[in-house]
C-alpha cells in the first residue's frame, strides 16, 4: 500500500505528522513538519518510508474526520515562507493544447499555428527524452512564495482587480533541496493551480499575471514512485449544488513530458537549488471548467478528488478587497 504523509494542527496549535497506509494512519513519533521528517532522512540516507517506520507508530487518527474539522495542513510548509517556491508547467498533458490554443487563437484571430500549439508539439516530440538525453523544455510559470499556498480546505482568495478565479486541477511535485543542492523529491500532492484565464485569454503575453495568484494542496503527500494513471474529478459547488463536474486525467501515462525532463528544466537553474528551499512544481492539467464556459463567482467551491488520494482539496473562492498602492520616492 501507498505511504501518505500528512501535517496535522490540533485545535491548540500543536503541530504533528501523520502516516497513512490504506484505511489506517497514526501519528509519527518525534516530528512536527513533514520538511522535518525528511530533513532528517536525508541526513541520515533513508527514504522517507524507512525514517517513518524508524520513528515507530503513534496514537491511530482518523485523517478523513480530521480532514472535516479543518485540522489538516497542506503537506508541506517552512517557517520562512520566503524560502518556498511556487512553479509549475503548462502543456504537458495530452489534450491540453485544446483550451489553451482555442483561448489564444480567438484573441489572436490569426490562421497560422499558434504558440502554445507549436510548444504542445514540441512537447508531445521531446517531452520523454531517453535516458542520459535532454529534452524539450516546456513552458514554465512563477506563482509566488509560501504566502500564496493555501491548505485543502482555506479559501483561494483572487485579487480585487482580478478578472476571474479558476481552477486548475493537476499534480504537484513536492521538493526539498539538501545541504549540497541536490533536489530531493519527497512526493505527489493533489493540488488546485488556481489562476486568472480572463487575463491570460486577453493577450497570452500577460499569462505571467495570470499566474500571481493563489494555489491550493490536497492534505496527503504521495510518498514513493507516481502512479503512470491518475484519473479523478473536479467539480464547482455554488449553495451545495454541483454546477460543473468533469473528469481529469494526469501520471505519466497521459502527459506529453516525463516529471523528470519537467525536473531538469526548473532545477536547472543554479537559483532554484538553494539549501533549505521548499519547491511545490505543479505539473499541469487537461480540464478547466472555463474551457466549458463556466464564469465563477464568490462563494463557489473548488473540490478536486483523485485516486489513490484518499481526501480531496476543496475551496471556496473568494474576492480580495481592494488595496490602494501608491509609490513614494525618497
Amino acid at each position: 500500500m501507498t505511504l501518505r504523509l500528512l501535517q496535522h494542527r490540533s485545535d491548540s496549535g500543536e503541530r504533528a505528522v501523520i502516516a497513512a497506509q490504506g484505511d489506517a494512519a497514526h501519528f509519527v513519533p518525534g516530528y512536527t513538519t513533514i520538511r522535518a521528517l525528511a530533513l532528517h532522512a536525508i541526513a541520515q540516507k533513508i527514504s522517507l518510508s524507512a525514517a517513518v517506520d524508524a520513528a515507530g507508530k503513534g496514537d491511530a487518527v482518523d485523517i478523513a474526520a480530521e480532514f472535516e474539522a479543518n485540522r489538516l495542513l497542506a503537506p508541506i510548509d517552512h517557517e520562512d515562507g520566503a524560502h518556498v517556491q511556487l512553479t509549475g508547467t503548462g502543456l504537458t498533458h495530452l489534450g491540453s493544447a485544446e483550451g489553451r490554443d482555442k483561448m489564444h487563437r480567438e484573441a489572436a484571430a490569426a490562421e497560422k499555428q499558434t504558440d502554445s500549439m507549436r510548444m504542445f508539439l514540441e512537447g508531445l516530440e521531446g517531452g520523454k527524452p531517453a535516458a542520459g538525453e535532454t529534452g524539450q523544455q516546456p513552458e514554465w510559470f512563477y506563482k509566488g512564495d509560501g504566502s500564496q499556498l493555501v491548505g485543502p480546505t482555506d479559501p483561494l482568495t483572487m485579487p480585487a482587480f482580478a478578472k476571474d478565479g479558476g481552477e486548475e486541477p493537476e499534480l504537484a511535485g513536492i521538493y526539498l533541496i539538501g545541504e549540497d543542492g541536490t533536489p530531493y523529491r519527497l512526493g505527489l500532492a493533489l493540488a488546485n493551480e488556481f489562476s486568472d484565464h480572463v487575463t491570460e485569454r486577453h493577450n497570452y503575453l500577460w499569462l505571467a499575471h495570470s499566474k500571481l495568484r493563489q494555489a491550493s494542496l490536497g492534505p496527503e503527500l504521495l510518498v514513493g514512485t507516481p502512479p503512470e494513471h491518475i484519473e479523478g474529478a473536479s467539480r464547482i459547488l455554488r449553495d451545495g449544488e454541483v454546477i460543473w463536474e468533469k473528469p481529469f486525467l494526469s501520471g505519466e501515462g497521459n502527459m506529453s513530458h516525463s516529471f523528470a525532463n519537467l525536473e531538469h528544466h526548473h532545477f536547472k537553474y543554479d537559483l532554484f537549488r538553494r539549501s533549505g528551499d521548499v519547491h511545490v512544481h505543479f505539473f499541469g492539467t487537461a480540464t478547466l471548467s472555463f474551457s466549458d464556459g463556466i464564469q465563477t463567482q464568490e462563494g463557489d467551491v473548488f473540490e478536486i478528488i483523485a485516486a489513490p488520494f484518499t481526501l480531496p482539496v476543496r475551496n471556496p473562492l473568494k474576492r480580495a478587497d481592494a488595496v490602494q498602492v501608491a509609490v513614494k520616492q525618497l
